[in-house]
């Protein structure tokens, strides 16, 4: 009976896939911004957000990532946020119609007695396509360029944007004062009016409104020339993060990633706080007893699992041991410990971290490419200063190397891209390089183009690897799982990978996790999830970047079209390449040229939100030319082996 159900959900599944969503998809984040609405796979971009502005306008709360708590759900065509700005409390729902056409509904309380300016759900117009656009307010028109400040306040059911290739139409459910601001250096913000600066305790409203948008659909060929006659740095393969939270979910979730996708990389937990208790004690001897902790002995199995599949492992410590911490510090609130570590206890620290390696290497036979605190920028838990950063790596570096032990430290392994100064002590400490394994950053945070540079030319500076210590894109996701199943969520994850795999060149990626937590795999539990276990859109993205041909090199590339994300990889001794291409718009044909004629292997791989890593035909002209064809918000892999 159990095979014949797990038959029937599969096939329920496999029609589900077949089922063609309406052509109007609006991007609507977790936290509840719309970020566009997509016709044919063209994004009719703006940015919606629910604000809650002070009394002239000296402050202002407003939705975004990470800044509220939030609850999304989605039932078939309709995308539920629940949350609150500054005490007033908004449920959100936005139902694709047909194409084009989008219904948003809002309801919103106040929960305080409070004089502001108002409460507002507002547009932001971007600059690339808005910047000389306008806004029309009934009869009343606002052009975009020149303007400074705020246009007068109009009431009208109708407002239009119209920008370069956008035109989009708000009907709203009743006449509502709405205006136009323009602050300096920032782009136009359009604000409707749902509550006036008069809060009481209790006050209440309701808007609804419908979306109309159009513009041109760039359906133009794009065109990849890749250089072949200058490498950049090795890329190992895609990996994972393996931290143990879930007894019942975990096993299953990590068996299926390392059976159904190549890891090359992998970083499991220093359990330190359950490993020494407390100080008066020696785990390694214990251990040596055949005396281990159950939790201490899942760890390092897991570890010495990754070890066994031939993939380097870095070692991280969350949670220190109480007799390592300085007595009576204060704990910060929402989420970050940011524990400090006791100096005058720090050679009793060292040999206690020391001894769990030794352990590891002796009795489970995996010695650590390297070790980190986990986020010691933030202090999640432990904190450092980048002084003190600088210092450990030079202190326990040395001390592990007195041990015997090869394992050397990552610079960094920080919370986010932006936190970039907390490494510049140790980058310009001689002292402290010869103890750096590698640079590394987690990807949750501020991954522009620029900051992806800068720590590109850190790794560079110090001829060490790039490691991205965590992969993804929104740390609390966690709090609203279903976002997890959104194609926005897999297709802004995916390319955020191109784009450090073109520009920061990493040794490896490690996906943030292979295991039940941001699972990758959905149903039997996890989250809440029904039905037997089965891959996501994400898990297919994974596995089809991590079919890059091992220990490639990055390769450069030019792109002609802006919303084309690539990435580009060769072993040229083998005669192997990747060319990963992340469609942000409209189907389209790709040309891919500089690889050497008469290629032999070629396959092509797409995912998109009804394709699982399905195979697509792709040609190779006489002169080398590949062609393949790119489905909408869609990502396609060439792979050549």
């Amino acid at each position: 009976m159990t095979k014949l159900v797990g038959s029937l959900w599969g096939v329920i599944c496999m029609l589900a896939l077949c089922v063609q969503p309406v052509a109007a998809q609006t991007e609507v984040m977790a936290w509840g911004n719309m970020t566009g609405v997509r016709v044919d796979g063209e994004l009719i971009d703006f940015e919606s957000s629910f604000r809650v502005v002070e009394k002239g306008w000296a402050n202002m709360d407003y939705t975004g990532r990470e800044r509220q708590n939030t609850r999304f759900t989605r039932e078939g065509e309709t995308t539920t946020v629940t949350s609150s700005v500054w005490k007033v409390n908004f449920v959100q729902t936005v139902t694709d119609k047909s194409k084009g056409l989008v219904n948003v509904g809002l309801t919103y309380k106040s929960d305080t007695t409070w004089n502001v300016e108002g409460v507002f759900y507002a547009f932001e117009l971007p600059d690339r396509h808005y910047a000389s656009g306008s806004v029309k307010i009934g009869s009343k028109t606002v052009q975009l360029a020149g303007l400074n400040g705020n246009s007068a306040k109009t009431s009208s059911k109708s407002i239009n944007i119209l920008g370069e290739g956008r035109d989009i139409k708000l009907n709203l459910s009743s006449s509502t004062p709405a205006f136009v601001r323009k602050e300096a250096g920032k782009p136009a913000m359009l604000y409707v009016q749902l509550m006036n600066g008069s809060l009481r305790k209790g006050k209440s409203g309701k808007l609804s409104f419908t979306i109309t948008a159009a513009g041109e659909i760039d359906h133009e060929p794009v065109e990849i020339v890749v250089d072949r006659t200058n490498p950049g740095r090795l890329f190992v393969g895609m990996g994972g993060n393996f931290r143990l939270q879930n007894p019942r979910n975990d096993p299953e979730v990590i068996d299926y990633c390392l059976t159904n996708t190549r890891v090359a990389f992998g970083r499991a937990e220093m359990p330190w706080g359950t490993w020494q208790p407390q100080l008066n004690t020696d785990p390694l001897a214990e251990a040596r007893a055949g005396k281990i902790n159950e939790r201490i002995d899942m760890a390092m199995k897991m570890a010495q699992r990754l070890g066994a599949q031939g993939m380097p492992v870095i070692i991280s410590a969350w949670f220190p041991p109480q007799w390592s911490l300085v007595p009576n510090q204060p704990r910060r609130r929402g989420g970050i410990a940011a524990l400090k570590l006791d100096p005058s206890k720090s050679q009793q620290i060292y040999k206690s971290m020391a001894d769990y390696l030794v352990c590891l290497k002796d009795l489970y036979g995996v010695e650590a490419w390297a070790f980190s605190f986990n986020e010691s920028d933030l202090g999640i838990n432990v904190l450092h200063s980048a002084e003190e950063h600088r210092t450990f790596i030079k202190e326990f570096g040395a001390y592990l190397a007195s041990r015997g032990l090869a394992t050397k430290i990552l610079l960094g392994d920080n919370s986010d891209a932006t936190t970039f100064d907390f490494i510049v002590p140790a980058m310009n400490d001689p002292l402290a390089h010869e103890y750096i394994a590698a640079v590394s950053f987690h990807s949750w945070r501020g991954c522009d183009d620029e900051t992806l540079k800068t720590w590109f030319g850190a790794a560079v500076k110090l001829n060490v690897p790039l490691i991205v210590g965590e992969g993804s894109t929104d740390a609390a996701a966690h709090r609203y799982s279903q976002i997890f199943l959104e194609p926005t969520f897999a297709l802004y994850e995916i390319n955020l990978y191109t784009r450090i795999a073109a520009i920061c060149q990493p040794l490896s990626i490690l996906q943030w996790q292979y295991t039940a937590d941001y699972s990758l795999l959905w149903g039997n539990g996890i989250y809440g999830s029904e039905g037997p276990l089965r891959p996501t859109q994400r898990f297919w993205n994974i596995k089809q970047l991590a079919s890059t041909p091992a220990n490639s090199f990055s390769l450069p590339f030019t792109c002609s079209k802006q919303d084309v994300n690539p990435a580009a990889f060769g072993n040229l001794a083998r005669g192997e390449y990747a060319i990963h291409m992340v469609n942000n718009g409209a189907s389209r044909a790709a040309a891919i040229k500089g690889l050497p004629v008469g290629l032999s292997g070629i396959k092509a791989y797409a995912t998109t939100d009804t394709m699982s890593m399905k195979e697509v035909p792709c040609r190779q002209a006489a002169d080398g030319t590949l062609s393949v064809e790119l489905p909408a918000t869609g990502f396609v892999s060439i792979i050549i082996q």
